[in-house]
């Protein structure tokens, strides 16, 4: 079956100088920081997302503890990066609408995640089909088109759902890395797939390549093609593991309580014995 594209335009705003990005509050840019940002790299962001909230001393503390140096505060500062008042109230009006927007409905043709048997889910329609042409992976500091042809013979995906702001999601990553790297070469019918939920390409590329993930990723600018009906559906909470296999069955799932990722990776330890 083939995958229809479907544009979620979630991260629209209703300013066409903000149209594409999330502007920065300071919680976000003293996560990055924590998270291994360095202040350059925090202030390429800011040049795009501009910043939504007001720098005061506390706020000052808080950023200077999370390793940020003056050039940052100035930037903060500077009225250059903030939002204008008509741009943060568009801003605030598009937020209150995301937060109570109803999900999206799935269209004709589309993968689906639907109510199975015993509770489960399913994606319907080819797995291949909707992640041919729409793969990255890192490759000598870059991420550049995957050779997705092999992914033809998979039997199991274990889509990995995250960003570098989650916390759990990046702690997590370093033991789905080292499992990747012990469980792959020996089960070359499964595939990790990367849905990276950040709010940026500049974020995605630092979370890739940060962790040194081995597996294929959905391109950044790819995220709402082919395999968008997927990432819409399941890419909730942050972060989340799901096990499918080659159909769009789903098998196992974190679930919409976070924390069950190893229960997953048994699961697919039970499910790859299977195969054998």
């Amino acid at each position: 079956m083939r995958c229809a594209l479907i544009v979620l335009g979630l991260a629209l705003f209703a300013c066409d100088s903000i149209a594409s990005a999330i502007p920065l509050t300071v919680g976000e840019v003293s996560l990055m920081l924590r998270s291994g940002y360095s202040s350059d790299a925090v202030m390429h962001e800011l040049a795009t997302r501009k910043f939504a909230g007001t720098l005061d001393s506390a706020s000052e503390t808080e950023l200077v503890r999370a390793g940020a140096q003056e050039s940052l505060i100035s930037a903060l500062r500077s009225s250059v990066n903030q939002l204008s008042p008509a741009e943060l109230a568009a801003w605030e009006q598009r937020k209150q609408s995301l937060h109570s927007a109803e999900a999206p409905q799935p269209v004709a043709n589309a993968p689906r995640v639907r109510p199975g048997p015993a509770g489960q889910s399913q994606v319907r329609g080819s797995i291949y089909d909707c992640f041919k042409d729409d793969l990255v992976y890192w490759h000598e500091g870059s991420l550049v088109p995957f050779d997705d042809e092999g992914l033809q013979s998979k039997k199991l995906y274990l889509l990995f759902f995250s960003a570098i702001w989650s916390k759990e999601g990046r702690h997590f990553t370093t033991q789905l890395v080292d499992y990747y790297n012990r469980v792959g070469p020996q089960h070359p019918e499964f595939e990790v797939i990367f849905f990276s939920l950040d709010r940026s390409q500049f974020a995605m590329q630092n979370y890739v390549s940060q962790t040194n993930m081995p597996w294929p990723a959905v391109a950044y600018d790819k995220s709402d093609g082919k395999s968008g009906p997927i990432r819409q559906r399941l890419a909730r909470p942050m972060a989340r593991l799901v096990l499918i296999d080659a159909t769009g069955n789903v098998l196992s799932d974190s679930g919409e309580t976070q924390g069950n990722f190893d229960k997953v990776l048994s699961d697919l330890d039970r499910a790859l014995t299977a195969t054998k």
